[in-house]
């Protein structure tokens, strides 16, 4: 072997292992609309008709992760424009979190005990329903949120293109678990609101009902609306 294969090799190797253990993603839009997905810090954003499904790899030890729906969006061909919901600073491929409201779907992999842990939260308010469940390695405990929110909506929560969480309106202590609520954080009725109608949500800051674990290789699906 020559010392530029050798090279080559060795260049290459890190890559290949990298792939080999990569955390499978499998997002899907199965809405009647067009989403565009975001996904930070590794993935970006994109384009999702109909249909279409974007499989997205990310690395184990991944931390403070999201995936979620942003609607009625428009981009120029350099990427700059903006979403209704879900908007990431006006670019197309995502560096930072969504503007509220916004569903989004929480992961940090390989962590403690070797696993993975995931949840669904509204603590961004919602646009769109989800379902965000693993696909292999033999866990089955996924969640859905598949509820009429936007249609059910406290009118002091509405706004275009979703539903605010009842932080994001009021923004007060109580509703965003801070100050005298911080040790001592409880539900409040319209936090309850998206509770009742999906239960596995993470719905307030307190909340321990709502985050779910997985073996560590585990890959997934977040499908934008669900059947």
């Amino acid at each position: 072997m020559t010392s530029f294969t050798i090279s080559a090799f060795l260049l290459l190797t890190p890559l290949v292992f990298h792939l080999a253990n990569a955390t499978l993603f499998n997002i899907k839009n199965n809405c009647g609309q067009t989403v565009w997905a975001g996904a930070v810090p590794t993935g970006g954003g994109k384009r999702l008709d109909p249909g279409q499904s974007w499989l997205l790899e990310v690395a184990p030890g991944t931390t403070t992760a999201r995936i979620w729906p942003r609607t009625e969006c428009n981009f120029d061909g350099s990427g700059r424009g903006s979403c209704v919901t879900g908007d990431c600073n006006g670019v197309l491929e995502c560096k930072s979190f969504g503007a509220t409201p916004n569903t989004v779907a929480e992961f940090a992999l390989k962590q403690y005990a070797d696993y993975d842990y995931f949840d669904i939260s509204i603590i961004d308010g919602f646009n769109l329903p989800m379902q965000f469940s693993p696909n292999s390695g033999g866990c089955t405990r996924g969640i859905k949120c598949n509820a009429n929110i936007n249609g059910e909506c406290p009118a002091q929560l509405r706004t275009r293109g979703g539903c605010n969480h009842p932080c994001t309106v009021t923004k007060s202590d109580k509703d965003c678990c801070l100050g005298q609520f911080i040790e001592n954080c409880q539900p409040t009725p319209l936090s309850n609101f998206f509770k009742e109608r999906c239960p596995d949500v993470y719905s307030y800051k307190a909340d321990k009902t709502a985050t779910f674990s997985c073996p560590s290789g585990t890959n997934y699906d977040v499908i934008f609306c669900p059947s």
